[in-house]
């Protein structure tokens, strides 16, 4: 059965390579430093990763002189690089030392015995600091095994031009029924919808599905798969039925990184938008005309004292074991994105909320730059605002069946065929079974 699987893993890496090749995105730059010090190879799906990782390498030469290392960073096409790395880390050979896993890929990397070593020695002396949930989501039988970015705490963004028209103040919205009665003062005072959901994306069904109380989400605690939880089909039925009263649209372009959608947003299409922190750069730059407009708020709660955000999306970075010499790749791996210096960079650079929540009052951090400008001055006042209400998920080895779900049928099927939400995940639940 092994052997069936690395056939067909071997087909997909060959696939890949091809793609990779005639994509200019990828990237191969060869070794940082002249080729001193200790070698690290590190794959990425995202240039702007590779980039910061490439920042901290030198930062790291600067501070450490005695204890050089020299950065191999290659960015290859975001399925090339997920396909790419399974087969290496399959077949035993051909894995770099360091690798950012998306999340929704991250559970193909937990089954069986991860070939991706366990990050506790590094993450132990900085646990305390660190929000829990972006360490349970990459953690498999007490061990972690990612480390990520941000937290990508999901927020309202509100354009309060649209809002200040219809005569509604966004901090009287506290729960979904508050937000959903607002949005029809504000279609009927405008003739805007309150919002877009995704279609063909996870992140307007996931973060609402996240607040729920409880361990249980998506997938429950236990990794089974959970969506015929009633609790989630009323989930399902509020977004339908924001459809249906015209309060919410399905996304322009059916998602919400589409350039129809962004074109549709610049203009005032919708008042708001729930997506994660880790948005605020499409808004800067992809939706210029909407700068001083968008404030950030929390989400709405299901009820009064209920979790007002969630963490989502992610990237856990992993250390292979095919690594040559695994206690530097860790030691760096927690430089750039463990330690203090390495969280405020990861904002400066990246402008993501870090998963130290230590840092969020530091002046560092709330220092003016491309965000505070187009949003004002007050984001992280919002984010320690909802410190201690950022409800995890559960992340597992169905999570890439569950979320492929969601992505090509689920969503389409409730909010743009009007299918029964209950119908519509009984139907997936037993597909992916």
């Amino acid at each position: 059965m092994k052997k069936g699987l690395l056939g067909m893993l071997a087909i997909i890496l060959v696939s890949s390579m091809f793609l990779a090749g005639c994509n200019k995105g990828s990237s191969d730059k060869g070794y940082s430093n002249g080729g001193k010090g200790t070698k690290i190879e590190l794959w990425t799906f995202n240039e702007l990763h590779e980039q910061y990782y490439e920042h901290m390498a030198e930062k790291w030469n600067e501070e450490n002189p005695d204890d050089q290392i020299s950065l191999k960073a290659t960015t290859y096409p975001y399925e090339d690089l997920h396909n790419k790395l399974l087969v290496a880390l399959q077949s035993g050979k051909g894995a770099p030392d360091i690798s950012d896993v998306e999340i929704s890929k991250f559970g193909n990397f937990l089954k069986g015995e991860p070939q991706i070593l366990p990050l506790d020695d590094v993450i132990d002396p900085e646990k305390e600091n660190i929000v829990q949930s972006r360490l349970d989501i990459y953690a498999k039988d007490g061990k972690t095994y990612g480390i990520d970015f941000h937290v990508g705490a999901a927020v309202i963004y509100y354009n309060k031009e649209i809002m200040d028209k219809a005569g509604v103040n966004p901090d009287d919205i506290k729960t979904w029924a508050d937000y959903k009665e607002a949005g029809k003062t504000v279609l009927e005072k405008t003739g805007i919808p309150m919002t877009t959901l995704d279609i063909e994306d996870q992140w307007s069904f996931w973060p609402q599905v996240a607040q729920l109380e409880g361990k249980d989400d998506l997938l429950k605690e236990n990794g089974e798969v959970n969506l015929t939880d009633p609790r989630i089909v009323e989930v399902l039925q509020y977004e339908q039925d924001l459809v249906k009263e015209g309060i919410a649209i399905p996304s322009p372009g059916n998602d919400h990184h589409s350039e129809e959608y962004y074109g549709f947003m610049n203009n005032g299409g919708a008042a708001s938008v729930w997506m994660p922190m880790w948005y605020m750069g499409r808004f800067t730059d992809y939706m210029p005309d909407l700068k001083g407009k968008i404030v950030i708020k929390p989400m709405p709660a299901w009820s009064e004292g209920a979790p007002r955000s969630a963490g989502m999306g992610g990237t856990g970075t992993v250390v292979t074991n095919q690594s040559k010499d695994p206690e530097v790749a860790k030691k760096f791996l927690a430089y750039a994105k463990l330690s203090k210096e390495g969280n405020i960079e990861i904002w400066k650079q990246l402008g993501f909320d870090p998963i130290r929540s230590d840092v969020w009052d530091l002046p560092e951090v709330n220092e003016e730059n491309k965000f505070t400008e187009y949003f004002g001055p007050n984001i992280f006042g919002t984010l320690l605002e909802v410190k201690d209400e950022i409800e995890g998920v559960n992340i597992g080895e169905r999570t890439p069946d569950v979320s492929n779900a969601v992505k090509t049928t689920i969503l389409f099927q409730t909010l743009v065929e009007m299918k029964d939400p209950k119908q519509a995940l009984e139907e997936a639940a037993s597909q992916i079974k």
